[in-house]
């Protein structure tokens, strides 16, 4: 992989740990990632990070739905949750088709560049 695809990368699963969005186990894989770098390991701790954000990063309409969920609403507060529906509502708008949290966006540009990363 060329090393500016490399950094690219780095620097996505550095911003999927520090994203208050990422999931416990999601965090793990990264870091396990970013521990192996420049190892013998480091091929398959990127096909584990590769196979946890495949798991993990959501779609846009998973993200709308549970937004407008009684379930979101209880989670984010009913202004909060409106809020986050109608972000979600421009995205899908605009055609993206991922979750715009901090985690699932740094995840989707890593899934983007997962041929280089395995």
């Amino acid at each position: 992989m060329a090393n500016a695809e490399r950094d690219f990368i780095v620097e996505k699963v550095k911003e999927v740990l520090a994203a208050p969005s990422c999931c416990p186990e999601l965090k793990e894989a990264a870091q396990k990632y970013l521990d192996a770098l420049d190892t013998a390991d480091e091929k398959a701790a990127a096909k584990f990070l590769v196979a946890e954000l495949e798991e993990d990063v959501q779609s846009i309409e998973s993200t709308l739905a549970f937004f407008s969920s009684d379930a979101g609403k209880a989670y984010f507060g009913a202004e909060k949750a409106a809020e986050l529906t109608e972000a979600a509502k421009k995205v899908i708008a605009a055609g993206g088709k991922t979750c715009f949290c901090p985690a699932c966006a740094a995840g989707q540009a890593i899934l983007d560049k997962k041929e280089a990363l395995l």
